[in-house]
């Protein structure tokens, strides 16, 4: 009798709880502190079998003055019903600004959590885009980063791991084509590196000039701590790892005019981290790190919440290169869970000397919403000193966890910022998991004079088959003139001078994915999400002259791996 009672109050309380989750963004999971010493990143699933390939119409997703164009399309330009992305680095060509590369974590099929290395490219300022394929069919990848040299070359750093999880090590790719193709300069996993890296480019006239610098976090190739890595050929090979103090994670790097190298990461509890090496730009020398400051940006980098088993986000530090009164100036920005708080807010600080001292932390999302998450932040600093920040935002959402793409930006260095401005439509992060509960862990922008570029996740497409929307990603172009305030005067950049090309060591070209066949499918409109629309024929911005790119050779597919 005792048994029968307990048998009739489970199901029903199960069904109580699917009710309230439903129903009350309350049920969220709860947030914890960011793992440390753990991969991010792990082999779970094998690739998901071979299933026929169903397209729709590619999400064109205007809101206000601002449109987001769907990067992950197939060859015909259409979305791949039953796929995924996420994780999406955003690099420009400074010498046309209509040339982009977004790389993202690219799941082939929902069920299975194996991703690959996805790329996509633009021509006319992210109107159109082509993903031609995957860097290596049925290898798996992880943690997409992408940079641009002065000249236009673009790189992607791209981490592999095994079922085994006997390996996390990177490897780094070049395209001198504006991402058309790629080819393997450091050879397989021969960029060191690993789990969660991000990676920078000296592009000043000095010693450094086209060095190339990593940083992880702890769960790395060689397998010994939170380490930094450089390369003084331009990616083809890396030198020795060193420790970095402290161990700063999840944080990107960047590097200032005089060439010295500075690493922000979070050390753990409130405490973040900015770590300067003086003399990695210097060939000869072992780097090492002459400057370590303690910064603290009012919370601390949490895991769960909003972002399921992922990052409410990571720590982002760019550098003021304007040659202006602002120069050399450094900011660090990060979507952080305040004391007694169970929700995000995204806060920033800034130093004028050097990472000697850092600002108190000023708070970007001016809502003043202390339930409300803003998660995800990131910014980018442009040529001429103007600060653009972009994260989710839920304030407008009734059930708390909706997001939208919101910005804000500074002309004076981040002691003010603009009324933030919605940027998208509204999106729920939880559907269109690939086998896997998170949409990425971060997102990211590349600013100029004029406004921002930026690659982020959403799921305004709507998959009939599975009833749900999916994760794809999106392009959308951000502006202090797409809102309500006046564009900044732009100030003058210093002219930067070639990077040496570097001759690879092998050179492997990435695999295309098979083209997929377009088959007619009844596509919803999702509900407060946008309607797909046609293609415009809109005029890309004004750039520079673009330099001659030449057309790259074409090269056999290689064997596919054992």
């Amino acid at each position: 009798m005792k048994s029968s009672k307990a048998s009739f109050v489970t199901p029903l309380v199960l069904l109580v709880l699917l009710v309230a989750l439903s129903t009350a963004s309350a049920q969220l999971a709860p947030t914890r502190e960011a793992p440390r010493n753990e991969p991010l990143e792990t082999f779970d699933d094998p690739p998901a079998p071979p299933r026929k390939i169903e397209t729709s119409p590619r999400m064109i997703s205007p809101f206000g003055v601002f449109t987001s164009y769907q990067v992950n399309v197939d060859a015909n330009g259409q979305n791949i019903l039953g796929d995924a992305a996420n994780e999406c680095p955003i690099s420009v060509d400074p010498t046309d600004g209509n040339k982009m590369v977004i790389a993202w974590r690219q799941f082939n099929d929902v069920t299975s959590n194996f991703r690959q290395g996805g790329w996509g490219y633009t021509t006319d300022g992210g109107i159109h885009w082509t993903f031609p394929g995957v860097l290596e069919n049925n290898v798996f990848r992880s943690d997409p980063v992408t940079k641009s040299d002065e000249i236009g070359n673009f790189f992607y750093l791209s981490l592999q791991s095994n079922v085994q999880q006997s390996f996390f090590c990177d490897d780094l790719w070049r395209s001198t084509s504006g991402g058309q193709s790629w080819t393997l300069l450091s050879g397989e996993q021969g960029a060191g590196g690993g789990d969660k890296q991000w990676f920078t480019i000296d592009k000043t006239n000095g010693p450094g000039h086209g060095f190339q610098y990593q940083a992880d976090d702890g769960i790395n190739c060689s397998g010994s701590g939170v380490q930094f890595q450089r390369s003084t050929n331009s990616g083809v090979t890396w030198q020795a790892p060193v420790t970095i103090p402290n161990s700063p994670i999840y944080g990107t790097l960047d590097v200032d005019t005089n060439g010295n190298v500075f690493v922000g990461g979070w050390s753990g509890g409130t405490t973040f981290r900015c770590e300067r090496s003086s003399n990695a730009q210097i060939g000869g020398q072992t780097p090492t790190f002459d400057r370590n400051t303690a910064v603290t940006l009012g919370g601390t980098i949490v895991q769960g919440g909003i972002n399921g088993v992922g990052l409410c986000g990571m720590l982002f530090l760019a550098i003021d290169h304007s040659g202006g009164p602002t120069n050399n100036n450094i900011y660090m920005l990060a979507s952080v869970e305040p004391s007694g708080r169970s929700t995000t807010d995204v806060m920033f600080v800034r130093s004028t000397d050097g990472g000697l001292t850092f600002s108190a932390p000023h708070r970007i999302n001016d809502d003043g919403l202390t339930n409300k998450w803003h998660w995800f932040g990131t910014f980018a600093v442009a040529p001429n000193g103007r600060l653009d920040a972009v994260w989710y935002d839920t304030r407008n959402a009734a059930n708390n966890t909706d997001s939208q793409l919101f910005y804000s930006y500074s002309t004076d260095a981040g002691v003010t910022w603009s009324a933030n401005v919605a940027a998208s439509t509204a999106f729920n992060p939880f559907e269109g998991y690939p086998n896997q509960s998170k949409i990425g862990d971060y997102i990211t922008i590349v600013s100029d004079n004029t406004g921002g570029n930026v690659a982020y996740s959403a799921t305004f497409n709507f998959n009939p088959n599975r009833g749900q929307h999916e994760e794809d990603v999106y392009y959308v172009r951000v502006s202090p003139s797409g809102g309500a305030t006046p564009t900044p005067t732009p100030t003058a950049s210093p002219t930067p001078t070639p990077t040496p090309t570097a001759s690879p060591t092998s050179t492997p070209t990435a695999t295309a994915t098979p083209t997929a066949t377009a088959t007619p499918t009844a596509t919803g409109t999702p509900t407060a999400t946008p309607t797909v629309t046609q293609t415009p024929t809109a005029t890309p911005r004004p750039t520079p002259t673009p330099r001659s790119v030449p057309t790259p050779r074409a090269r056999p597919t290689p064997l596919p791996r054992p």
